[in-house]
């Protein structure tokens, strides 16, 4: 059977390369249609932890997990078995080095892996973000170097992953799809693959123009909460509530999006993303000023927290030093796991470099991971009025669900408030 009958008659494989916040989510959907699909990744915890039902990521049950097994799912960390696959995705991260530029090393090695094991009728898709250009400039060669003539013997696309981990509205079934192609009839197969378990499947003209949506979504959101969080210094130097400003701006029906400040910015894309196309419009001779402007207001939000901090012990006759310091919440986002560039930890840092005794609370992350770049070795404090009493700041990072703010309010001797949570307490202090 052509790809074209294999998703049709559902007896294609397909393969997930890269089993985290992307492709687990991608697997359990591809698997509830009756599609087989098979797993890779490189940690082999990782795997073993799949295949035994245990799910590694919080928001996603292990319930999830058997259902994905009961309907053929495995996880192998042996990539020739790619070349059972008849699609095979890619949902491997794609950071930024230490000079900010964008880091392929992971889409790159995952080609690597595969790349002996690429055959006639596979259809290959990248999903991670990227820089306009990288599917042609970076992929394409690899089925050349295999004698495979893209379009013709296999398929080749771009589908930007749309993901948002702890939002119950939305699931990667609702979530319309963009997919993009090397050539008409690589678009006709994407479209066949995506739309046999997505509701809402999106063509576009190429996969540059894909890899350019992803960009401009997540660098729209960049841009907005760089204003949202400038607005806020500004109304707290004013004495006024942004909370209160955001909420009355947004009665309006038209021409206004809502949103709302924080510490910073986190997770895998809004911080990272718009750098991408930063250094790829660097060859084009462009000079991204916007971009570049709402990147350094929300990475200048840790030090404006910590700055709040200082001056409130200090009106409270404490110095930072040596003072006790919680950060309630270190996940990047409200009732998630997930700590990639969560802007609580640059904010325990700077309180840490500057003397401060930090402990931290998140129901969702009980020992502080290992990190490329951030150290530390924490264990999260479990909240009870007597522990609360014993901070002298206590530091609303990360607005969980699972907080009682009622309790914390009673018995804290400072709070610090980055969230809004207490907004209508005029002892609290804004951040």
């Amino acid at each position: 059977m052509d790809f074209s009958e294999l998703i049709a008659t559902k007896a294609a494989k397909v393969g997930i390369l890269g089993l985290g916040y992307v492709g687990i989510p991608l697997a359990h959907r591809i698997s509830e249609v009756g599609l087989r699909v098979l797993g890779f990744d490189i940690l082999e915890k990782r795997a073993d932890d799949l295949n035994s039902g245990k799910s590694p990521i919080k928001h996603i049950p292990d319930a999830s997990i058997s259902q994905m097994l009961e309907a053929g799912f495995e996880a192998t960390t042996d990539f020739s078995r790619s070349s059972e696959c008849d699609a095979l995705i890619i949902c491997v991260p794609t950071p930024l080095d230490k000079s900010r530029e964008p880091d392929l090393s992971f889409v790159v090695e995952t080609m690597d892996s595969i790349a002996p094991y690429l055959r006639k009728g596979q259809l290959l898709s990248l999903e991670s973000t990227t820089w306009p250009g990288t599917t042609k400039e970076v992929l394409l060669p690899y089925f050349s170097k295999a004698g495979l003539e893209v379009g013709k013997d296999c398929y080749l696309v771009y589908s930007p992953e749309r993901e948002d981990p702890g939002n119950p509205n939305f699931h990667t079934r609702t979530i319309p799809k963009v997919v993009g192609g090397h050539s008409p009839h690589c678009l006709e197969a994407g479209l066949q693959l995506y739309g046999t378990f997505i509701d809402h499947v999106v063509p576009i003209s190429s996969t540059d123009a894909a890899e350019m949506v992803k960009l401009l979504e997540n660098i729209h959101r960049s841009i907005n909460i760089g204003l949202v969080n400038e607005m806020k210094v500004i109304a707290d130097a004013m004495g006024l509530d942004i909370f209160e400003i955001i909420d009355a701006a947004k009665t309006k029906p038209f021409g206004f999006t809502a949103y709302y400040p924080g510490p910073g910015i986190g997770g895998h894309c809004i911080p990272i993303d718009p750098f991408y196309l930063t250094w790829k419009a660097r060859e084009f001779g462009i000079h991204t000023r916007f971009i570049e402007l709402a990147g350094e207001i929300n990475a200048a939000m840790p030090q404006y927290v910590v700055d709040k901090t200082v001056k409130a012990l200090n009106e409270a006759g404490k110095p930072l030093k040596g003072a006790k310091v919680l950060a309630l919440g270190i996940a990047y986002k409200r009732d998630v796991d997930d700590m990639r560039e969560s802007p609580s930890v640059f904010v325990m840092e700077i309180l840490r470099d500057w003397g401060a005794d930090i402990s931290y609370s998140d129901p969702n992350v009980p020992v502080f991971p290992k990190m490329r770049e951030h150290r530390f070795d924490l264990t999260s404090v479990d909240l009870s009025p007597e522990t609360v009493a014993d901070y002298d700041a206590v530091l609303l990072l990360t607005d969980h669900n699972a907080f009682d703010y009622e309790m914390i309010k009673k018995h804290a001797k400072l709070i610090v408030d980055t969230r809004g949570k207490f907004r209508n307490d005029s002892e609290v202090v804004r951040a």
